[in-house]
């Protein structure tokens, strides 16, 4: 069984079916990256592994997402300790209007992991380094997290979220507000990360999923046209309008 399977998935917005029954296996310690064009259901079925989308008025969800064997829309599912283990990053870096130090430290003070003191300053040096950021960021720990460039505020916000030890990493667009030296950066930090964590990726940049996934499933209208090895998939496509659209004739 993978890290995360969806069976069946179906999200509806009222009485709008937004997700049509989505079945996909996604593989632990991979990169799985979801194209499509806008509007087509990518961000809205990476939020529901979260269940981020619970924030959001009359969005219901059927079927199932398992996370290691179980169904992360149960009854007794405490979705504070699920949005630790399955972190989120979004498209445009939002770091808190606080020190460097602070931002990382946010989450394992507020979770228990630690509370101060020597445990938690090993613990934001541990996820500065392995945001590839702890260089930069070293002699400037208490200053603004905002007088980070745009690509350095991006990464922290990787580090923020690895600071809470999680096991899956979703990114809505990560790099689509970076240029592309910064963009690079993000994906050789992707590939390092890979080793230790399950990554999600949401991206228009289908070159940007030919380089850095392992897996890729193509949306369109809300349904998963075609899920498969992201080499096979942008080379020898089984659906049409997958070939249609990672060839450029349409989308």
């Amino acid at each position: 069984m993978g890290k995360l399977v969806t069976r069946d998935l179906r999200l509806y917005y009222g009485d709008l079916e937004a997700l049509h029954g989505i079945s996909m296996r996604i593989e632990k310690q991979s990169i799985t990256a979801l194209i499509g064009p806008s509007g087509c259901g990518k961000s809205t079925f990476l939020r529901c592994f979260n269940r981020m989308n619970d924030t959001i008025p009359g969005a219901r969800v059927t079927g199932e997402i398992l996370l290691d064997g179980q169904n992360v829309y149960a009854p007794d599912v405490d979705v504070v300790e699920l949005r630790r283990r399955v972190g989120m990053v979004f498209q445009r870096p939002n770091p808190f209007p606080q020190s460097i130090y602070d931002n990382v430290a946010f989450g394992p003070h507020v979770l228990g992991l630690a509370r101060s003191g020597a445990l938690l300053d090993e613990l934001v040096e541990q996820s500065l380094r392995a945001a590839a950021l702890w260089n930069d960021a070293r002699d400037k720990l208490r200053s603004s997290a905002l007088d980070l460039s745009a690509g350095e505020q991006q990464r922290l916000c990787i580090a923020r979220v690895l600071a809470v030890k999680p096991e899956v990493i979703l990114m809505d667009e990560p790099c689509s507000a970076l240029d592309p030296v910064a963009t690079l950066r993000i994906e050789d930090l992707m590939r390092e990360l890979r080793k230790d964590y399950t990554i999600v990726i949401v991206t228009h940049n289908m070159q940007q999923a030919a380089r850095v996934s392992d897996y890729t499933g193509f949306f369109w209208l809300g349904q998963l046209v075609e899920y498969d090895q992201t080499g096979k998939l942008f080379t020898r496509p089984a659906q049409q309008l997958t070939e249609d659209y990672v060839t450029g004739r349409m989308g």
